[in-house]
């Protein structure tokens, strides 16, 4: 990859990252690394230099400081001209970044030497009408309350395959898979599969069961005449309502993303094990209880006041 002279930071809107952006301008300025942020983040990263979108999206790598959402975010950021993107989690669950805070110097040291793997992500260009959006995760039509359910024929291809009657439809890239498709019983799909998969939640008739399609096959939801008003998502976001008779469009657009990893196995085997746990039907404070006493005694001392 190319020498790292310039680092984007992309943040998460509402978490206190103050500590991990101070760690970020300290190294940089070790290395002689500039750090870019975006206008409206200004006042939460003093020290970085504060410019438009289009020049935060030209910067050498970009970092991204919170979590799924927010590297979500940072891969849409420069789906046009992609960049190396490397996580930092401040979140819960954290599927598609991998390092903590603690790691993070190591990971930029690691960056600036070109010492990390990239990983390539496809994404979804989703059409409706004059406006387009990118979605590295999913897709989806969801039913407003009150306002019927989600109808609407599939056509793959230019043909007719079928239709849908659910509550909502989903159709996620292999990275989506293990999001809302896997939530509404959808497979899951490895990372570097080229195919997607379209997931219906809640069907009352037509396609009841999950659908896996090749990367180069063009999808269209047309909305029938008679129903409501869905609202249309773009990984987790909503994009706005669809009037009746309205069409979206989507097709997989491949290596729209360059994700940063630094131990390809380990993420793959931490996302498997955050996998299982979401399967369990236990609350977190009932999971705390299945670790060792002592363990359970550090946790509880670092998050006391």
């Amino acid at each position: 990859m190319a020498k790292v002279e310039t680092l984007g930071l992309v943040l998460h809107p509402t978490r206190d990252v103050t500590s991990v952006v101070s760690a970020v301008l300290g190294w940089s300025a070790d290395h002689g690394v500039a750090v870019r942020v975006g206008a409206a983040d200004a006042d939460r990263a003093a020290g970085a230099r504060a410019v438009p979108e289009d020049e935060l999206a030209g910067s050498d790598a970009i970092l991204s400081i919170g979590g799924d959402g927010t590297m979500l975010g940072a891969l849409r950021l420069v789906s046009d001209d992609p960049r190396p993107v490397l996580g930092v989690n401040m979140g819960k669950l954290g599927f598609l970044v991998e390092i903590e805070p603690p790691e993070l110097v190591t990971a930029l040291d690691r960056l600036a030497a070109g010492d990390v793997t990239l990983e390539h992500h496809s994404c979804l260009r989703v059409t409706s009408g004059d406006s387009s959006r990118m979605a590295f995760n999913d897709l989806a039509l969801s039913r407003r309350p009150g306002d019927g359910t989600v109808n609407a024929i599939l056509t793959i291809d230019d043909q007719q395959y079928g239709y849908f009657r659910a509550d909502a439809v989903i159709m996620a890239t292999a990275t989506g898979s293990t999001a809302h498709s896997y939530s509404a019983g959808g497979p899951l799909l490895s990372p570097v599969t080229d195919a997607v998969v379209i997931t219906p939640v809640a069907p009352m008739s037509g396609i009841s069961r999950p659908l896996v399609l090749g990367a180069g096959e063009r999808v269209e939801f047309s909305l029938l005449s008679d129903v409501g008003r869905p609202v249309i998502e773009a990984d987790g976001q909503v994009l706005g309502e669809l009037e009746p008779g309205r069409t979206v469009r989507a097709e997989l657009r491949r290596d729209a993303g360059l994700v940063v990893r630094l131990d390809v196995r380990r993420h793959r085997q931490r996302s498997q094990a955050k996998l299982s746990l979401l399967d369990l039907p236990l609350l977190p404070d009932q999971l705390r209880e299945l670790l060792p006493p002592q363990v359970r005694d550090q946790l509880a001392r670092r998050e006391s006041p």
